[in-house]
């Protein structure tokens, strides 16, 4: 912390911090993911998905595809008909090591080398 800021004490904003649940959807890339329809992932950061856009962003192809069952947040949304779009709003860089990579981090450069691999494949030499 900076010196000028140790005698700050009213931060304003709220931080949303710590661990919190999340309910996949059985039909989701994320299911696929984890295995398991119950997850828990670490927070850090003050922004959340504004649940009024949440049937607009449905309508336009993306799916919720993982919803924190206390605060009806979404944490996860996927693009329909995508080899690999998955996008978070926790940290999995948070409960990964080199030892145990997180499995988003697993899957998504399995899904690279894979596009790779059928790129190289097919296109014209």
């Amino acid at each position: 912390m900076m010196a000028e800021q140790k005698k700050i004490t009213a931060k304003g904003g709220t931080m949303r911090l710590g661990v919190y649940p999340c309910r996949l959807d059985p039909h989701s890339k994320a299911f696929e993911i984890y295995g398991r329809e119950m997850i828990t992932e670490r927070h850090r950061h003050r922004y959340e998905f504004n649940n009024r856009y949440r049937k607009l962003f449905q309508e336009s192809q993306m799916v919720a595809s993982g919803v924190n069952p206390e605060s009806d947040l979404i944490e996860i949304f996927e693009l329909k008909d995508h080899p690999w779009f998955v996008g978070v709003q926790f940290h999995p860089e948070l409960k990964s090591t080199v030892e145990n990579p997180h499995p988003l981090f697993v899957h998504f450069v399995r899904a690279a080398l894979e596009y790779r691999q059928q790129f190289e494949t097919t296109r014209i030499r």
